[in-house]
């Protein structure tokens, strides 16, 4: 198994295989991101919720590759009217894509597609994260959320392997409570993601994966473009 981490929130993981599925494209609005929407080879396209910068090339990525994307069903139909082939989901169900499932977990955020020219909002359903089996692992992608107690729950029933958390705070939970976050999820191995993009959600990463020491997990910085090192898991 190979997961690059692309920046913001989107990782992509490609199965021992050869098939891939990407979670939150945002690579051409992202100043940190180091791939490019027409370079990236996938099967499935997730997304956690409707927000730009987790959607912002998932049609276009989608279309090019013939890979449906998998979203709560609000979000599939937005995604179906740009001309994405799509399947909708909901909290808690699990979608089989053949070399990996998914599986939807609740996140606490918000979840909309501003249309500044229309000066409008559709809305987007409900924010979410997802739990994807692949290769015998489990990985956990957080999506945005604030600190909630049923992570512990999702943790305790999922036993993820690796979990991908939010640490910038301002529009999601920040280092201290994603401390927490890891610890009631329960993953050995944790990367931090949607941090640095904008000025409001700079954090030091480097500083939070050495707090997890004393939480007895471990972290790893990810540097957009780059793979994680999963050699832990062996």
């Amino acid at each position: 198994m190979e997961i690059i981490f692309h920046g913001q929130s989107c990782i992509q993981i490609t199965a021992d295989n050869g098939k891939s599925l990407l979670v939150d494209p945002f690579l051409s609005g992202n100043p940190l991101s180091k791939s490019n929407p027409s370079d990236i080879r996938t099967d499935y396209v997730l997304l956690t919720h409707a927000h730009q910068d987790h959607i912002l090339d998932a049609a276009d990525i989608s279309k090019a590759n013939g890979a449906p994307i998998v979203a709560i069903p609000e979000l599939a139909a937005y995604m179906s009217w740009q001309g994405a082939e799509t399947i909708g989901m909901n909290m808690g169900g699990t979608v089989d894509l053949g070399f990996a499932k998914a599986t939807m977990i609740p996140a606490f955020h918000s979840s909309g597609i501003v249309l500044d020219d229309e000066q409008r909002i559709v809305y987007g359903g409900m924010p979410a994260g997802f739990v994807i089996e692949v290769d015998g692992k489990r990985i956990l992608h957080a999506g945005d959320t604030c600190l909630f107690s049923d992570m512990a729950l999702i943790g305790k029933r999922s036993k993820p392997d690796i979990a991908f958390i939010p640490i910038g705070g301002h529009f999601t939970m920040g280092p201290e409570d994603a401390l927490q976050a890891a610890e009631w999820y329960g993953a050995e191995h944790v990367v931090p993601i949607h941090y640095d993009t904008f000025p409001p959600i700079h954090q030091d990463a480097g500083a939070f994966v050495e707090s997890l020491r004393g939480l007895g997990l471990k972290g790893q910085v990810v540097e957009p473009g780059s793979k994680v090192d999963l050699s832990a898991w062996k």
